[in-house]
């Protein structure tokens, strides 16, 4: 039998890319997904697929998958702050009722979940760079606050789940990542500086440039999530590349790959952004084997690429508007 796993989140950025790699290793997939922040368009290649089923349904209501389930991965959420501060309910929601939900059918169906979290759970870190063991430096109460404490309940109703119901739990720390399927309007740097490049506008940096972060490309992203998956750890783990950059550094890089000649325009900074990110993978090293391989310059390229494959009007399209959603 071929063993079977749940993904949420699965018409999102990491979400799909996720669905193609379990396809490839010959299992069953079901994507959920309410379609919110995800695009069917990102998985659309895969419906045609006997080995793939998909439930259009918020992970935040009460979850029915029929059958047998092995494994569960967890990405339902918003992930970018021009979405989270839109939507702060509902993302304060999928962190806490849908991962309660998750690590529910978990229990009812023997299943292994993997439960993405984020360097987000450090805040602003007064450790740099972050490990595990630090506990971070979160505004529970400012604007962020919505993201980081929905990851940080995440965790800990996830390991409250494994000590008291010896459910078999992953946590997963995801540093900064990009590659395909990004959405160019979704407020994270990466996308923000190529989408102005190929419009031909001045890229935009927050504060004064000197605020760092670590980018890692999607697919080795996906190679230490499914690495932790198949491991016997419970603890959780930050998966990221540690090849840390300044943002005015990385616009840049992103002017001189882009062969535009736009300036750097400087805008205040906004509340509570981390003014540093860079995860120490330690532990992933050690207990997963795991580091990543491909480097910015490769993987910006692809990214690019991508990107400017995309029909024209996709360069212009707004960012996403919700409507009665935060309920």
């Amino acid at each position: 039998m071929q063993k079977r796993v749940l993904i949420t989140g699965a018409a999102g950025f990491l979400g799909s890319h996720l669905c193609d790699r379990f396809i490839k290793e010959g299992y069953r997939v079901v994507g959920m997904d309410n379609l919110i922040t995800g695009d069917l368009k990102n998985i659309e290649h895969l419906f045609k697929l006997e080995q793939f089923e998909f439930y259009h349904h918020d992970v935040s209501k009460f979850i029915h998958v029929p059958g047998e389930l092995d494994y569960i991965l967890h990405f339902a959420s918003p992930a970018s702050p021009i979405d989270y501060l839109k939507i702060p309910i509902q993302t304060l929601k999928v962190g806490a009722l849908g991962t309660h939900n998750c690590l529910g059918l978990a229990k009812a169906k023997g299943a292994r979940i993997l439960v993405a979290s984020t360097s987000e759970v450090y805040g602003d870190p007064l450790v740099h760079p972050q490990t595990e063991e630090y506990w971070g430096n979160v505004n529970p109460v400012g604007p962020r606050g919505v993201y980081d404490e929905a990851k940080r309940f995440m965790e800990s109703i996830t390991m409250a789940y494994h000590t008291y119901h010896n459910v078999e739990t992953r946590i997963i720390r995801i540093f900064n990542t990009y590659g395909p399927r990004m959405r160019l309007n979704d407020g994270r740097a990466l996308p923000a500086f190529i989408g102005q490049a190929l419009r031909g506008e001045d890229l935009t940096v927050f504060g004064d440039g000197s605020q760092t972060r670590s980018f890692c490309y999607v697919d080795d992203l996906v190679e230490g999530i499914y690495r932790l998956l198949m491991s016997d750890y419970s603890n959780p783990v930050n998966i990221g590349n540690p090849d840390e950059i300044t943002l005015k550094e990385f616009a840049e890089e992103i002017i001189k790959l882009t062969g535009t000649n736009q300036k750097i325009v400087y805008r205040p900074l906004p509340a509570d952004d981390p003014k540093q990110r860079k995860p120490d993978i330690t532990k992933a090293k050690e207990i997963l084997g795991w580091e990543p391989v491909i480097n910015r310059a490769e993987g910006v390229k692809i990214t690019y690429d991508y990107f400017k494959s995309l029909p024209h009007e996709e360069l212009f399209k707004q960012p996403k508007e919700f409507k009665s959603v935060n309920r």
